[in-house]
């Protein structure tokens, strides 16, 4: 049965909202300084929460620490981690509505997207849910007087920062494998979408975990982000954000105790449409769909087009046709697709970059102004970009797609000019060709007539300056383990 956006916003405006961080197993609410959970949808603030300064920072990394030195769950036997995280995915499910109100109250994604991203995030906590027992270390090759092998051991206090854009899928990405390795986390949510990361880490301690083991602290990135960053007592920073900011983190970790950082930054990502495409309409809706898709506020999104010259006019105006299904619209509706841009900020940094874009020489083949919604903006299509405009090499994170026509021989080159490495996109029928081009490209992930697909088991991060390390997949552990070796003398 579908919900009507009136039934939506009736539960909206009677949902609770969390008005505090999480310390210790406890809300807390402090009494300083107050971070105000602003929406989109709404004048006004939803609620206002603490803006946790070095000394509450202090507190929820103490609190981390001693639950890990207590053993409680960095100790408790694979069985025990396994049926706790198994809990906390039955609690996503449970409270799937609630979560994605939340998601769309705070950052205007459209409520269909939101309950998939609540589904989606049970099914990555599920997978690091079974995993517990399924990683392992090595027993080595050793004369017959020695014995020697390796562990994994959790590190013992991660700091992890995450966006906006996702505010319970990213937080998951790093919860999963780190709780599942047995580590206790101090989570930051970004200051647009707190309400979301502090609702899920509440639910975490429902599902048993034990006090301090998860704890969300709530702030601006220059002062909260920044203590985690600069503390010495946590072992690890775990990141998805910009690229300036991640750079941020690892100069903290240097200024402080060497701490590990796994970053995944920004991306340009480019989506490569050769003329033997197998499917060219079909193609053209997913460019579409990989930019225009939550509005562009995604790091991997497919923001430019690369177009081998023969076919350039007409696939551009196949793309053209495809973007007016984006339309943004009521987020609270499930029947809109994009809703508007996370806040004025954001809606003014797009609309610049449209105006930067035509004064390089750039022309809008669709859209390039503010859409029907209050703070949406229009699927916009430039078309005549260089490789060197800003509008090609800078990330905007909006509904902007700029395309560039090249020959066959210069699409990898063209793709690979850009600091940026996350993701990438080839369209071909020619099977060896396209293995050559998934070589030749440097992107942590790389799409084959497809885009934005993938499975729990795959890893995905970036190259360059689009992150270190990796999540999803088993590969994730190695962000929040320790490899340990040990070497018996038997003689």
């Amino acid at each position: 049965m579908t919900t009507t956006a009136t039934d939506w916003r009736a539960r909206a405006a009677a949902l609770p909202l969390p008005a505090h961080a999480f310390l210790d197993g406890e809300p807390f609410v402090g009494t300083g300084e107050r971070l105000a959970a602003t929406s989109p949808l709404r004048t006004g603030a939803l609620a206002e929460l603490p803006l946790c300064d070095e000394r509450e920072v202090d507190a929820a990394v103490a609190a981390a620490r001693r639950a890990f030195d207590g053993g409680a769950w960095s100790q408790a036997g694979p069985r025990e981690r396994k049926r706790v995280m198994h809990a906390f995915v039955d609690l996503l499910a449970a409270h799937r509505e609630e979560l994605a109100l939340l998601i769309t109250l705070e950052t205007g994604k459209a409520i269909r997207d939101a309950l998939r991203e609540i589904d989606s995030a049970g099914r990555e906590l599920r997978f690091f849910a079974e995993a517990v027992d399924k990683v392992y270390g090595d027993v080595v090759p050793t004369p017959p007087e020695a014995f020697g092998y390796s562990a994994r051991e959790p590190v013992g206090v991660v700091a992890a920062v995450t966006p906006w854009n996702f505010p319970v899928m990213m937080p998951v990405y790093k919860l999963g494998p780190a709780l599942a390795a047995g580590n206790s986390v101090v989570l930051k949510p970004a200051e647009e979408s707190s309400l979301a990361g502090v609702r899920l880490v509440e639910l975490g301690a429902e599902a048993g975990l034990p006090d301090g083991v998860l704890n969300a602290v709530t702030g601006s990135g220059e002062v909260t982000g920044r203590a985690l960053g600069l503390h010495p007592d946590v072992d690890v920073v775990t990141f998805t954000g910009s690229t300036a900011v991640g750079k941020l983190f690892l100069r903290y970790a240097g200024e402080s105790n060497m701490k590990s950082v796994w970053l995944e930054c920004g991306g340009k990502s480019p989506q490569i449409v050769l003329a033997d495409a197998p499917d060219l309409e079909r193609a053209a809706a997913f460019v579409a769909e990989g930019i225009f898709h939550g509005a562009g506020e995604v790091c991997n999104a497919g923001s430019r087009l690369i177009v081998e010259e023969g076919i350039h006019d007409d696939f551009v105006e196949l793309v053209v046709r495809e973007s007016a299904s984006w339309a943004p619209g009521d987020p609270l509706d499930e029947a809109t697709v994009v809703g508007p841009l996370v806040d004025r900020t954001q809606f003014e940094r797009v609309v610049d970059y449209i105006g930067v874009g035509r004064a390089e020489g750039a022309v809008v083949a669709t859209g390039g102004g503010p859409a029907a919604v209050e703070l949406g903006v229009e699927p916009t299509v430039l078309t005549g970009v260089d490789p060197a405009m800003r509008v090609a090499r800078e990330e905007i994170f909006g509904p902007v797609l700029a395309t560039i026509g090249t020959a066959a021989d210069d699409v990898a080159a063209v793709a690979n000019d850009s600091i940026f490495g996350l993701a990438a996109g080839v369209w071909t029928s020619d099977v060896r060709r396209a293995h050559r081009l998934a070589r030749e490209l440097d992107a942590g992930s790389v799409y084959v007539n497809t885009y934005d697909r993938g499975e729990n088991s795959l890893p995905f991060g970036g190259y360059k300056q689009s992150g270190i390390g990796v999540d999803r997949s088993l590969h994730a552990f190695e962000k929040y383990t320790r490899l340990k070796t040990v070497w018996f003398d038997l003689s």
